[in-house]
């Protein structure tokens, strides 16, 4: 393993962020399916856990399908690819696979360190971090077996893939890994703000949400330095985050949905009330929880324009 990259400490934002009620916001459309942390983009489609299943929510017509009922409960993130919907399922220590054309489900044999961490899909693989102690494993959606294993900081628990590379957190360490996946090699470990949870690519930028202090992390996948850790507070860090459409996106109960501008690095809007604690970013909309049954679809560009 390479040497680590210094992290930087919580920069003071230039001015506070603006703060606005929630109901400033204007859902483009109201799904009755409560959106639930790590839901999943696919073609045409956001995949969303529920206590029932998995719901499928049309991207045309923002109607949700039926659930698809699993084996056993949900935990983490759901993961896209492959032709497939990927569910990870800690109380049975498997891997649910709901087929995306026939949406059968089949399992594989597999644990998940974290219950709120995530998994990949990448190089014809699913990746999981699969014990505490530091093992990120490489499944083959073919022969639903674990063909690999890469050795990372303990207790992993964020997962992405984007542009060839892995990257998983790990919260004991305080880092955030880089892998090669076509060689199961790690390239750099970074140092994050304190206990790195959920981990998305995109904007320039690998961004790690910290669970310690409320922070991100930014790193440039370039360099794998660190380009800076902004403070968030108001107890984001064991919410949702999500990348794309211009912003950073994070949402927590009482703070549905913050902003952070990566032209600045800093905290742009703030938006305070009901709901919150799942994010994503799909079909060009921002996804958000607004309350215990509801998930709202929001355009980005109205949100971004909104000032108190």
């Amino acid at each position: 393993m390479a040497g680590l990259a210094q992290s930087a400490k919580p920069d003071a934002p230039p001015r506070p962020a603006d703060e606005l009620p929630v109901s400033r916001l204007k859902a483009d459309a109201t799904v009755s399916v409560p959106l639930a942390p790590g839901a999943a983009a696919a073609d045409g489609a956001l995949w969303i856990a529920t206590p029932a299943g998995v719901v499928r929510v049309d991207a045309a017509t923002n109607a949700p399908a039926p659930a698809i009922a699993l084996p056993a409960p949900s935990c983490a993130s759901l993961a896209w690819g492959l032709k497939a919907l990927w569910v990870p399922q800690c109380a049975a220590r498997t891997l649910a696979r709901v087929d995306g054309e026939s949406k059968a489900v089949t399992t594989v044999a597999v644990p998940v360190a974290d219950p709120a961490g995530s998994i990949a899909v990448g190089v014809g693989s699913i990746w999981v971090a699969s014990d505490a102690s530091g093992v990120v494993s490489r499944i083959d959606p073919d022969t639903r077996e674990v063909v690999g294993e890469v050795f990372v900081g303990r207790e992993p628990a964020g997962v992405a893939f984007a542009d060839d590379v892995l990257w998983v957190t790990s919260a004991a360490t305080n880092t955030v890994t880089r892998i090669e996946p076509y060689t199961n090699t790690v390239v750099e470990a970074v140092t994050t703000g304190p206990r790195p949870g959920k981990v998305v690519v995109g904007e320039g930028g690998v961004w790690t949400l910290n669970r310690g202090d409320a922070s991100v992390t930014r790193i440039d996948p370039k360099t794998n330095m660190v380009v800076t850790t902004i403070a968030v507070g108001h107890d984001v860090g064991a919410g949702d985050l999500a990348v794309g459409l211009g912003s950073v996106w994070l949402s927590a109960p009482g703070s549905p949905l913050v902003r952070i501008d990566p032209g600045t690095n800093r905290v742009a809007q703030r938006f305070t009330g009901a709901g919150g604690g799942a994010v994503a970013v799909a079909h060009q909309a921002v996804w958000v929880a607004a309350g215990p049954s509801l998930t709202w679809r929001l355009d980005p560009k109205l949100v971004a324009s909104l000032r108190p």
